[in-house]
């Protein structure tokens, strides 16, 4: 295992579900102080590998620390250091949001006058405090999700797994939610995500791993997946078919060492470049002197979207049925001296 500047680390992690390889030999590492991203498609073993660092399941074979603990000698050290938010929210829908803070905070062992306190700073922190006294089923999606995540925050933990957090919520709730999680990131908080959303990887990750079948298939920071398979490229869209030959030939002056690519249904011509301004300066002046009519011209980068179907096979929320997860949510972690729930019980 490396040094303690790693938050997480596993390290050959197997889990099987029957005949059914959840996990197969999964390695990670997340950095202290970092959000770090897990993305994979259906099945791929996401929820199954944040099961077993949330000490809810048990581990078949392989190591894992959290916090400097192992997950499967120490889960009571590593539950006294993390929070874990799950799929759905989980927060009473007849207490106040002010009331179901300061009750996980009792469950959590807190005293009363620190469960109240501490329950106040997150409703601040979170943006909470005008409806701190109204009832979460009168909340949009994104003020709940904000509301669940206050309640994962109640010990100040170390490590804070997110498991698909933005799930059902609309773009509003979703923006909510990340800025919720930028500012925990910046108080010094590690976060582990779990998303099928990639913009949303994409928007929050320091770092990413891509896990499929259960191991992982690579791991950088979204800028460096997005140059693994291409830099970028020109593409020019024009408004008559009979401009393509033309469009071909120019933007083939700029192209770096590669044919242009052509979509003739969208009259579209795409070639990756190395000097981007200069590429589309030159592109756009010689279609203009030729008097080419283009609907759009511009430079394009790869996105996560391209780098995961270019490495899994298929695109992003997909899967074929094996490997991964259970399809469960993911319960919150327990409290720290709860003895059931390294056996999963939900609240």
């Amino acid at each position: 295992m490396r040094a303690p500047d790693h938050s997480v680390l596993a390290e050959g992690l197997h889990k099987r579900y029957g005949d059914n390889k959840a996990l197969d030999g999964f390695d990670l590492a997340v950095p202290r102080g970092t959000v770090y991203g897990l993305l994979g498609p259906n099945g791929a073993g996401k929820t199954t590998a944040i099961r077993i660092l949330s000490t809810l399941i048990r581990l078949d074979r392989g190591r894992a620390t959290v916090g400097g603990f192992d997950v499967a000698a120490e889960p009571r050290q590593v539950r006294r250091r993390i929070g874990l938010t799950g799929q759905s929210a989980a927060v009473d829908e007849i207490l106040t949001a002010r009331q179901n803070l300061e009750m996980f905070g009792r469950l959590f062992h807190l005293t009363g006058a620190r469960a109240k306190s501490r329950a106040g700073e997150l409703l601040a922190q979170f943006g909470l405090t005008e409806v701190a006294d109204k009832q979460p089923r009168t909340f949009s999606g994104g003020m709940r999700r904000r509301l669940d995540l206050a309640s994962s925050m109640l010990l100040a933990p170390d490590v804070l797994f997110l498991d698909e957090p933005t799930t059902g919520l609309d773009p509003r709730g979703r923006m909510e939610v990340w800025e919720a999680v930028r500012t925990l990131a910046a108080g010094g908080t590690t976060v582990l995500l779990t998303t099928h959303y990639l913009d949303e990887a994409d928007q929050l990750s320091d770092r990413i791993a891509l896990i499929d079948n259960g191991r992982n298939i690579t791991e950088d920071t979204p800028a460096g997946l997005k140059r693994a398979i291409g830099g970028d490229r020109i593409e020019v869209v024009v408004q008559d078919a009979a401009d393509l030959p033309a469009a071909v030939r120019t933007v083939s002056r700029v192209a770096d060492g590669a044919a242009p690519r052509t979509d003739e249904a969208e009259l579209r011509v795409h070639a990756p470049v190395t000097d981007r301004v200069a590429a589309l300066t030159e592109v756009a002046r010689t279609l203009q002197d030729e008097g080419i009519t283009v609907q759009d011209i511009g430079l394009r980068r790869p996105t996560l979207d391209e780098v995961f179907l270019r490495l899994t096979g298929r695109p992003a929320g997909s899967g074929d049925g094996t490997g991964g997860s259970t399809g469960e949510d993911s319960p919150r972690a327990q409290p720290a001296d709860d003895p059931t729930a390294l056996e999963g019980t939900t609240r």
